[in-house]
């Protein structure tokens, strides 16, 4: 049965031997876990019968030890001896120089201080006295820092030992003194908290010979108090006294076994109390948990063994960099990069990524996410004021008054709103140009990672692909907006044109008529009668001043136009010049009966004269206009203003629309596809020569030691699966 043992220590040697720990295997151990005082140290000195652990106040444990008790065939002429891991080929038969050496090693890993460190010492007995085990112990739980502890130094016991009672192959052994309550045990306590259950934690009660007189532990031993499965066991330390006296470990165990033979309350169980009974109990406890774990281990070990042979082939293999192979390694190398770029523009890479978008997936973002937010937040017409287009349709009319919208003033306006989508349009190609660096940065893989050299080559090569074709893309992409502007097509299927504006606008100015037309009262063309008796008040009076005079013959001729023409024209009509005329120098509608020539050349004479009076004044000053009366836009400057408003909204929707369409086209045309297809050929023509391939294919040393790494673990895996395969 002892075999099973010797086979975990054999595993944990196997993997000490290259300085690796075991917490990957999780090897079925005891671990000893108590309070300092508690008598911890001294539970296991009785069970190897020997004074080798150091002692003293405050911790003296600070590192792991890892104790194997391995048995000597009673045959042997050998006598005790110990052999620690990290002194190789030394024996030490001195038990005294052995609780040196622990403290020597503590010292020189954990410092002079009183803090502690993780790394195990790990310690091998060989003794006739005692049998096969594999004990851990650990810093004794401590509450206040003394000296020159670090403050934080309950935490940091308090984590160690939960790292090692927390794995399940673990046997806890829980060490607390019988003169303190066992509700306030904080052994149990972690223990409980790790293992709720009890299902593989051991107690073990000290110092029952220290309890008050009439008070006794029967409770506790008896599991009555807290049950455990694998139950409690009774201890009785040796005193201070016999530890300096160098009281013989035999007679030690002699006077244990007669305390519970002798008293009253312990006599019922005294076979199951003692050191003896412990170290056959925590035998037979170790001997079956790791048979009922082997089955576990084989199958986890063969899971270890084929990750760590994928791991160790991405680094592939040394003997391939030889003279004869340089060229067919540097066109893998070149080919596996090539391929492994390709794959992430097409999303087809075994490594894709579940956090972040990456590669393609990540230019299509760009494409409709990005760029069509920022297409759809520019908005057309936002940086031109009414007043703006008012004085672009003036200077475009020149010194003559037009009687349409002059085209040039949409053209000259039209544009900078064009220019507005370059912008958005070049960030999208500079994302994209991004994207593909990052993607080439990127790629690779722990073989290719062999050869820093090279791989800074291959990103260098592709880099500058990647430069070469980004002016192009850009040129492009700026030329799409060039051509926009070069030629505005007022025929394009989708502008609505001067009239669709028109009907538009007259649709909703005569929605604005008929709300202002019923606040108003109506007249049906007739004059509001006040106003007739004000205008029959000017025409009887004699003596009219200059200006009436001029105001006469106008009113005259707009009455008789209004009287001939309809009440009123049509919007279109009149926008584009096929409505009433009256505004042409007052010569009045068609049909209208013109005054005699008689008549009408004294009138006019003698209105030159009293206007010649009037704007004397004005021309003497300069030609000073009121800018206020020239800054005052009339109605139909207003509705000429409404329409090319509207016209260049509509032509800038047809443009962003296809500026949307065709700048990912370019992108991918330009600068992804051509990249794609052609960066294999130019990593060839650039790195496939044979004078660049041993400097190319110069090892990184981190990668060598990662591979001399990955083989051991894998030669130990291996071992300890043949170990644990030849005992099942």
């Amino acid at each position: 049965m002892d075999n099973v043992i010797d086979l975990v220590n054999k595993i944990q040697d196997v993997f000490s031997a290259i300085g690796v720990a075991s917490d990957t295997l999780d090897l079925p151990q005891i671990v000893t876990v108590g309070a300092q005082s508690a008598g911890k140290s001294s539970v296991l000195e009785t069970i190897v019968q020997r004074d080798f652990l150091p002692r003293g106040s405050g911790i003296v444990t600070r590192r792991p030890l890892v104790l194997q008790l391995v048995t000597l065939p009673a045959s042997s002429e050998s006598q005790d001896y110990a052999e620690f891991l990290h002194v190789s080929n030394k024996q030490f038969y001195d038990f005294a120089q052995v609780r040196q050496e622990i403290e020597d090693d503590t010292a020189r890993v954990a410092g002079s201080n009183k803090g502690i460190a993780r790394q195990p010492i790990h310690l091998k007995i060989y003794s006739k006295k005692v049998l096969n085990l594999t004990l851990v112990d650990l810093p004794g739980l401590t509450k206040i820092p003394i000296g020159d502890q670090p403050t934080d130094i309950e935490k940091q016991i308090r984590s160690l030992v939960l790292d090692y009672i927390s794995k399940p192959n673990s046997i806890i052994l829980a060490v607390s003194p019988a003169n303190t309550d066992i509700a306030n045990s904080d052994s149990l306590k972690l223990a409980r908290k790790v293992d709720p259950a009890g299902k593989r934690t051991i107690g073990v009660v000290t110092k029952l010979d220290l309890m008050d007189a009439g008070t006794n532990a029967l409770d506790v031993l008896t599991g009555r108090a807290f049950p455990l499965k694998l139950g409690f066991v009774g201890m009785v330390n040796r005193s201070q006294q016999d530890i300096l006296t160098n009281k013989p470990m035999e007679e030690a165990i002699k006077a244990e076994k007669e305390f519970f033979q002798r008293h009253n309350a312990y006599k019922s169980i005294a076979s199951r109390c003692g050191s003896e009974y412990l170290s056959k109990q925590l035998n037979t406890i170790l001997v079956n948990h790791i048979r009922e774990k082997l089955p576990d281990l084989r199958s986890k070990l063969s899971s270890l063994i084929g990750q760590t042979q994928h791991e160790l082939a991405q680094y592939g293999d040394p003997a391939f960099i030889g003279s004869a192979h340089k060229g067919s390694l540097v066109l893998k190398m070149i080919t596996m990069y090539a391929t492994q770029y390709m794959a992430s523009i097409d999303g087809t890479s075994p490594e894709i990524s579940t956090k972040e978008l990456s590669g393609g997936a990540r230019i299509y973002y760009i494409f409709n996410n990005i760029f069509g937010q920022a297409l759809d937040a520019i908005v057309p017409c936002s940086n031109i004021t009414n007043e703006d287009i008012r004085t672009a349709i003036r200077n475009s009319t020149g010194p003559r008054c037009s009687l349409f919208v002059p085209e040039l003033a949409f053209d000259l306006l039209v544009r900078p709103q064009i220019r507005l989508l370059e912008a958005p349009s070049l960030r999208c190609v500079e994302m994209a140009f991004q994207e593909l660096s990052k993607i080439c940065h990127t790629c690779g893989t722990k073989e290719l990672s062999r050869f820093p050299k090279l791989q800074s080559k291959l990103v260098e090569v592709v880099s500058d692909l990647l430069h070469e074709r980004l002016g192009p893309s850009t040129s492009y992409v700026k030329s799409l907006i060039e051509i926009e502007c070069a030629y505005i097509n007022t025929n394009h299927p989708d502008f609505p044109g001067a009239t669709g504006a028109m009907r538009e606008l007259e649709i909703r100015s005569g929605r604005k008529v008929r709300k202002t037309e019923r606040k108003k009262p109506h007249t049906n063309g007739v004059m509001p009668q006040q106003q007739q008796q004000q205008n029959h008040h000017h025409s009887s009076q004699t003596q009219p001043q200059p200006m009436q005079h001029l105001e006469r013959p106008l009113s005259t001729a707009s009455s008789t136009m209004s009287a001939s023409s309809p009440s009123k024209d049509s919007f279109l009509n009149y926008f584009f010049g096929g409505g009433s005329k009256t505004d042409m120098g007052g010569m009045g509608a068609p049909g209208a009966v013109p005054p005699p020539p008689s008549s009408a050349s004294t009138m006019g004479d003698k209105l030159n004269n009293e206007i010649d009076q009037e704007l004397e004044p004005q021309f003497s000053q300069g030609l000073a206009l009121d800018e206020e009366l020239v800054g005052q836009p009339t109605d139909r400057e207003d509705m000429e203003v409404e329409l090319i408003r509207t016209l260049i909204i509509s032509y800038f929707n047809i443009v962003r629309k296809s500026i949307q369409d065709l700048v990912p086209k370019a992108i991918m045309h330009l600068l992804v596809n051509f990249t794609r297809e052609s960066v294999q050929n130019r990593l060839v023509s650039e790195l496939y020569r044979e004078d660049l391939f041993t400097d190319l294919l110069q090892e990184d040393s981190g990668v060598t030691a990662e591979r001399a790494r990955c083989k051991a673990m894998l030669d130990m895996y291996r071992k300890a699966f043949s170990i644990i395969s030849e005992t099942i």
